[in-house]
């Protein structure tokens, strides 16, 4: 299928590795441009090789979307590079499992707030050029009860959120959804590592799983690749669950 993003222009924060860079390959190999944040300097420049063989343009900063400044730098030095903000994915997660205060504070300033302050930041821009796309990435532990408070908390308000912004942002041609991942595997990331360091809850997870396997990255890419593109023009104020049956809720 064709997307229809071909020149359109994308902003990825922590798309660097596992489901962010799924989402950037997706995106620049459906020809959108792409521009990228993360902490990690070596991993974000193997990304953007990986991107420039697709032929789209690409921007990438070492950034700490944390820390307001810096993200605004990133935001503001890619709109001028790619010329305009089409597309904006907040993906960046502090992957935080305690229940401690300081858990808590990362949590929310990484998951939520960072998302918050780079919506705001790209919304007027996206009025002013006649529309655009916001995609969250939560988790379906935003969906339901039994995972850590703090994560779970965070992905749940994400949801919320993105519901909110939908119905604010239609009359303006910006559409905003929500993708609910299940478990996720890839080397280096957590089930990777909870496989070689933790097999039973590992285990566990996948036996949570109907269809027997745990998700891919380029399993969410693919879904949030569509999200954001013209197909899906009659589709905002959803959260997608893409987790192969583990999510077992109604709602």
């Amino acid at each position: 299928m064709n997307l229809e993003l071909s020149n359109k222009n994308a902003v990825v924060t922590g798309g660097s590795k596992g489901i962010g860079r799924s989402i950037a390959l997706n995106l620049a190999n459906e020809g959108c441009n792409v521009a990228l944040c993360a902490r990690g300097k070596e991993s974000l420049e193997k990304t953007k090789n990986e991107l420039l063989k697709t032929g789209v343009k690409v921007f990438t900063s070492v950034c700490d979307v944390g820390n307001k400044n810096q993200l605004d730098e990133f935001l503001e030095n890619s709109k001028k590079t790619l010329g305009s903000i089409d597309i904006l994915v907040n993906n960046v997660s502090a992957l935080r499992f305690g229940d401690e205060e300081q858990d808590w504070e990362a949590s929310i300033n990484l998951d939520l707030l960072a998302s918050v302050r780079a919506t705001k930041k790209v919304v007027p821009w996206m009025i002013d050029q006649g529309g655009g796309n916001i995609l969250f990435i939560s988790s379906i532990s935003g969906l339901e009860s039994g995972s850590p408070p703090s994560y779970a908390a965070v992905k749940a308000a994400l949801i919320s959120y993105s519901k909110t912004l939908s119905t604010q942002l239609a009359p303006n041609n910006i559409r905003v959804n929500t993708i609910a991942p299940g478990s996720i595997e890839f080397e280096g990331g957590l089930w990777d590592q909870m496989k070689q360091n933790n097999r039973e809850f590992y285990d566990m997870a996948l036996a949570s799983v109907p269809s027997g396997r745990l998700g891919t990255p380029d399993e969410i890419g693919k879904v949030a690749a569509f999200l954001v593109s013209p197909c899906a023009s009659w589709i905002t104020g959803a959260c997608i669950s893409v987790d192969g049956g583990q999510h077992r809720f109604n709602l």
